[in-house]
């Protein structure tokens, strides 16, 4: 397959694979996660490689899925497709989504979430996938859709902060940077900007040296401790979940909100309310009419 989405380069024990729409701020759509599935088992059937780097082309990893417009169709060959007609074709759509991102999950290659600028939304579903996500401290972690637009279709929060900050991130559509999200144990580690290509190279040149099918074992078996708490099964339901929430009154507004003031318009009569989007772990959440954080609140 010849990719149009991404890029992909193998060098020096390892896979970079790059969401390559900048322009779109590498937002999701079939075509791209086509691509990308199928770079993953290339990557995994690839003896040079030990390890994949996931990361976003520009200023942002991926600010989630494209819903001004998926991108290239498929012909019209005459055959009734899905679309998001019924209940089934919307789980069906989401399920299609969720197994290409799995692919993360189920390769035998471990790979790493070099993660700047905006995660947001389905972009947190491809980075919390991945097996290390280091990030920026200053990216921006979250899924604002959450407060309007349906429930999570992937949600592996829970396995990695727990499930209070999974509620608490989930439940408000909050986001939270990099280097907070490291607090919590979002993400693996955060490091300044301008180191983090640097940080995620030296740990691709560590596990370069290890012999890939014993970086397979160990992966697949810290893997398989996940899956018997349920992680695979969870995609599956929040799939289900997504396409139940989708039909929430709150969503039904999202939609009227969109045709009468466009998407941006409606992102803006959303997030308005909740100020400053950020939840914080170590300072107390009180906030201005505005709502941002007092900074200084709690202090005598």
């Amino acid at each position: 397959m010849s990719y149009e989405y991404i890029t992909y380069e193998v060098a020096d024990g390892r896979a970079r694979i790059t969401l390559n729409r900048p322009e779109k701020r590498n937002a999701l759509a079939n075509p791209l996660l086509a691509e990308l599935e199928d770079a993953l088992w290339n990557a995994d059937d690839d003896k040079r490689v030990h390890s994949v780097i996931l990361r976003g082309a520009g200023k942002d990893f991926c600010a989630g899925y494209d819903l001004a417009g998926t991108g290239a169709r498929p012909p019209d060959d005459g055959v009734p497709r899905r679309g998001m007609r019924t209940l089934d074709d919307d789980i069906w759509q989401l399920e299609r989504n969720n197994r290409r991102i799995r692919t993360l999950f189920e390769m035998h290659k471990p790979s790493i979430a070099q993660v700047h600028g905006n995660c947001l939304a389905g972009g947190t579903d491809l980075a919390l996938t991945c097996d290390m996500v280091v990030a920026a401290d200053d990216a921006r972690i979250g899924f604002p859709p959450a407060r309007n637009l349906g429930a999570l279709p992937n949600n592996m929060w829970v396995y990695h902060c727990g499930p209070q900050w999974a509620k608490r991130l989930n439940l408000t559509g909050d986001i939270v940077t990099g280097e907070d999200a490291a607090k919590i144990g979002l993400v693996m580690k955060s490091v300044p900007k301008d180191l983090l290509e640097q940080e995620v190279e030296s740990l691709a040149d560590r596990m370069a040296m290890i012999d890939p099918d014993l970086l397979a074992a160990n992966k697949r078996i810290i893997n398989l401790s996940m899956e018997l708490m349920g992680a695979q099964t969870l995609q599956r339901m929040a799939a289900e979940n997504d396409a139940r929430g989708h039909r929430a009154p709150g969503t039904k507004e999202y939609h009227q909100a969109v045709k009468e003031k466009g998407l941006a318009g409606a992102f803006r009569e959303r997030d308005a309310k909740f100020g400053d989007n950020r939840a914080r772990p170590d300072v107390p959440e009180i906030r201005d009419a505005e709502g941002r954080v007092i900074e200084d609140a709690g202090e005598e």
